[in-house]
């Protein structure tokens, strides 16, 4: 009877052994499921930051393209404000000066300069069209005009994208930030991305037209 009690408690022993064992075992792939699906997420967070960035830089690389031609048409009218052209080549070398690594900006202070540039470069062309009210000549060339439309284009596209951009580093910085994904991100490297910085009235999505009541 005793050597049976003590088969009996040692089989007990080895059952309460195992459940032990496959609650540990769940414990540890709940966790490591939970630690796989935490670091997903601020991958695709961090990839759809990259692709909003991307399409800023896309679009700031089509205007500073755009602006040699405008300026040699513009040229062409007859006596044309000198100050005007030097503001903008002006505005377009600061951009170029300010020009980010590549990739996702990771200074704040540079990313900041840097918007500032383009931001600079944007009023420039915006006084340009102001001045080109005054020019007839202007307002009847294609040429111009065509490019009239494409730097409205890329402009409203450079809105829209710095809108997304916004939202995509807002997204992946509260995911940093928040528990319990930020000790995943504290133990592979993923840090707070530095954030556009504008007035409130800039974040908006304006729609940008040159309209300078062409017939």
């Amino acid at each position: 009877m005793l050597a049976r009690d003590s088969i009996q408690q040692r089989g007990s022993a080895k059952i309460g052994c195992l459940i032990a064992g496959g609650v540990v075992l769940l414990m540890v792939v709940i966790l490591a499921l939970t630690f796989a699906g935490r670091y997903n997420s601020l991958v695709t967070l961090q990839e759809g930051a990259e692709a909003a960035w991307s399409e800023i830089d896309n679009q700031y690389k089509r205007r500073y393209d755009l602006i040699p031609q405008l300026v040699s048409t513009v040229k062409g009218a007859a006596d044309f404000e000198k100050s005007t052209l030097e503001s903008v080549t002006e505005a377009r070398a600061s951009v170029g000066r300010a020009q980010l690594p590549p990739g996702l900006p990771d200074d704040p202070a540079k990313l900041q300069s840097y918007i500032q540039a383009q931001q600079g470069l944007g009023s420039a062309l915006g006084r340009m069209f102001v001045v080109v009210e005054r020019y007839p000549e202007l307002k009847a060339n294609q040429n111009f005009l065509s490019l009239q439309d494409q730097l409205e284009g890329t402009e409203n596209r450079i809105a829209v994208a710095r809108r997304d951009y916004i939202d995509a580093v807002r997204r992946f910085n509260t995911a940093v930030r928040s528990f319990p994904t930020n000790f995943v991100a504290g133990m592979f490297g993923f840090e707070k991305m530095p954030q556009m910085q504008f007035a409130e009235a800039e974040r908006e999505t304006p729609q940008v037209e040159f309209d300078f009541g062409n017939d």
